[in-house]
């Protein structure tokens, strides 16, 4: 038996199939992962992301600390509530973590990091933090609902009361606000605009009752990787780890290097990589015949290769997708190797869907 989240029984009532997801038991489906996709990219719909790790910090040093921890410049968020998508990096500049961050007062930030990476995540940030004096506390008593989809936002503030309405309303993009004991943020994992809630375990199993009543559909983790497969968002583990840097992630532009100043940690190494010149970069892949890609296929560049690092059929684009490392040479198109055979590949700028619509040439 694997870790279990509070709607793990609501998981069981509502036939959802239960697999084994980096030791907790997560439902990868509820009867059709294509319907659930197409439910989230048309409506709304509904993931249990509980077993993700939430972090508060504390301290009088908590700024000076994220600004050393992260590679992003944690000096973006000056307004309470708002959020910043970041890589924790090691000394080598080789990705830890991804996680997103947010600033809650001067002396109280949160970080949500994902649950495969967990003790790891911990133990870095604890190390880390004792030279600031911060303290590092884990929250487990919080539930993680997210609600995704084009009516999402409408179906969830549907059962808000005044009070919660009113402040989460008029919620900008990736800024999140505290209402009583619940968090509620505007940020998501699908392409698509929505909500990521954390509240009180106890609470959790009426809430997501509540939002299948109103219509939110329960999604499982199967969709959910397609979902963000097709949004163009690293999936850690697949598409980055400790043996790779941001900037050969397709993550460059999350790297804080102003001011020059502010020393983070893997900031040397990344500069002397930025230096010398990647010798790969990170792109989208569409195949242009029939078939389907897959993580960790040779990529074919003329006398080169790379790899695709996470891919799928999209069911929103009816082709098959892919992310993949490749030589930074590359050109427009590519080969992909799939059962023996070469085929072609288009290279395109990830995301693919973004609000349930295509963002390249088909």
């Amino acid at each position: 038996m694997g870790n279990r989240t509070p709607l793990y029984e609501s998981h069981k009532a509502m036939g959802a199939k239960l697999v084994d997801f980096a030791g907790w038991d997560m439902p990868i489906h509820y009867g059709s992962q294509l319907e659930e996709h197409h439910a989230v990219r048309r409506d709304a719909g509904m993931f249990d992301v509980s077993h993700m790790t939430v972090v508060d910090l504390h301290g009088d040093k908590t700024r000076d600390f994220l600004r050393y921890l992260l590679a992003n410049n944690i000096d973006k968020l000056q307004n309470p509530g708002k959020a910043l998508y970041s890589c924790m990096l090691n000394e080598q500049g080789r990705v830890l973590d991804d996680l997103i961050v947010y600033f809650l007062t001067e002396n109280n930030f949160r970080l949500v990091v994902n649950s495969a990476t967990r003790e790891k995540d911990l133990a870095w940030i604890i190390k880390q933090a004792a030279a600031f004096d911060v303290q590092v506390i884990e929250q487990p008593q919080l539930a993680m609902i997210a609600i995704q989809g084009p009516n999402a936002r409408e179906k969830t503030l549907s059962l808000f009361n005044a009070e919660q309405r009113k402040v989460v309303e008029g919620l900008d993009l990736f800024f999140g606000a505290e209402v009583d004991d619940w968090f509620v943020a505007r940020t998501g994992y699908t392409g698509e605009d929505g909500f990521e809630i954390m509240l009180p375990d106890v609470e959790a199993p009426a809430f997501w009752q509540a939002l299948a009543d109103a219509g939110v559909q329960p999604c499982g983790l199967g969709c959910r990787d397609t979902l963000r497969l097709e949004a163009g968002m690293n999936l850690y583990g697949a598409d980055m780890d400790e043996s790779v840097s941001p900037l050969v992630s397709g993550l460059g532009w999350t790297i804080g290097w102003k001011p020059e100043a502010r020393d983070f940690i893997g900031r040397k190494a990344l500069e002397a990589e930025r230096e010398a010149g990647p010798e790969q970069k990170f792109v989208g892949l569409l195949l242009e015949g029939r078939g389907v890609l897959r993580g960790h296929q040779k990529v074919v560049v003329g006398d080169q290769t790379g790899e695709t690092t996470s891919g799928g059929f999209s069911p929103t684009l009816q082709r098959s997708i892919a992310l993949a490392r490749v030589p930074a040479s590359i050109g427009a198109r590519c080969q992909v190797e799939i059962r023996g055979k070469l085929l072609d590949c288009k290279v395109v700028k990830p995301p693919f869907v973004r609000n349930g619509k295509a963002q390249i040439e088909l």
